[in-house]
Formats: C-alpha cells, structure tokens, sequence
C-alpha cells in the first residue's frame, strides 16, 4: 500500500475509534466492562478506541451487541460509509443541514466546534 492509502487507512481507523469510544461513554460503560460484554481484552479495545487496529467484523459486531446499537451501523462506520451507500456525513455537514437551526445558530456552532477541534475558521 502507498502513503497516501496507508494514511486514508489511519484515518479510518482513527474516526471508526472516535466513534466507538464516543457510544461506549453514551452507554456509560467503561473501557473495561465493554471489552467484557463483548468478550475482548480491554487492552485490544484501546487499541481499537486509538485507531491502532481496526476490528473484524466479528468483534464489530459483538462490540455493537455489547453497545445495543445496529451492528450494520458500526459495520458502515468502520467501512466509512452510511447504511444507505454514501460517504458518513461529518459534523459540520450534520450542522449545516440542520433544519431546526438558522443561519447564525450554524455559524456560532460551526465556530465553537472548530474552536473545540482545532481548526481555523476558513
């Protein structure tokens, strides 16, 4: 594999951890007593949260039993793609299409947000 695909890989496998660190703490379940429920060690699990490794799709699918979530979804999550085929939205997406916030509500979020994660407003 290339840089360019190694990197798109590490990329894929950062924002699959972000997400699934993101359900386990909603679940409100620790790092160890997910990696229990889904029968793992909780060190694989980091590995996992941290974009090391990306998971079978066994263990996703144990992971999303573990979280009661769709085991499709965390498979489209892990792929990079929605159920439906397309690419996952991002958050800024997800803020832009929102029909329930105007204008500068989007603008203050998308400030806030960038703000929170780094990013220079454009």
């Amino acid at each position: 594999m290339d840089r360019a695909g190694s990197a798109a890989q590490r990329g894929a496998e950062n924002a699959f951890g972000q997400y699934l660190r993101a359900q386990r703490q909603l679940s409100q379940l620790s790092l160890r007593q997910l990696a229990g429920l889904a029968k793992v060690s909780d060190a694989y699990l980091s590995q996992i949260e941290r974009g090391l490794h990306l998971p079978s799709v066994g263990i996703i699918r144990s992971l999303a039993e573990s979280l009661k979530i769709s085991t499709e979804d965390l498979l489209a999550q892990a792929a990079g793609v929605s159920p439906e085929g397309g690419t996952v939205p991002g958050t800024e997406d997800a803020i832009r299409d929102d029909p329930r916030l105007d204008e500068p509500q989007k603008n203050a979020l998308l400030a806030v947000y960038r703000s929170m994660v780094g990013e220079v407003d454009a």
